[in-house]
């Protein structure tokens, strides 16, 4: 009974799931944070500079990166995150076409 029920195969994992994209490798990951944090850092001291520029250069970096790290890891990453996901699932979704053309 015990080898009968093994090696019964359910219906729902014999189906073909569709083909997903990848996890972005670390090096995306850090490709997509550089631009997150590049933009909101220029962007940070373009406004901010003029108002800082007697400060000491470490309060100055206090107050940017206080600013800009809650912004990229709240905000801005997690957009460009989903973006990237669109367009992996669409390069996916071509591959997967163009390989069902090819064998059809």
């Amino acid at each position: 009974m015990t080898a009968q029920a093994s090696s019964e195969i359910p219906a729902e994992s014999t189906a073909v799931a569709p083909a997903r994209p990848k996890v972005p490798s670390v090096h995306m990951r850090a490709l997509i944070t550089w631009l997150a944090i590049f933009p909101l850092v220029s962007l940070g001291m373009l406004l901010l500079g003029p108002i800082m520029e007697p400060w000491h250069p470490v309060l100055r970096a206090l107050l940017l990166t206080a600013l800009v790290v809650p912004a990229a890891v709240y905000v801005v990453v997690p957009r460009l995150m989903a973006g990237h996901g669109v367009l992996s699932r669409k390069v996916v979704e071509r591959a997967a076409q163009r390989a069902a053309r090819k064998s059809a």
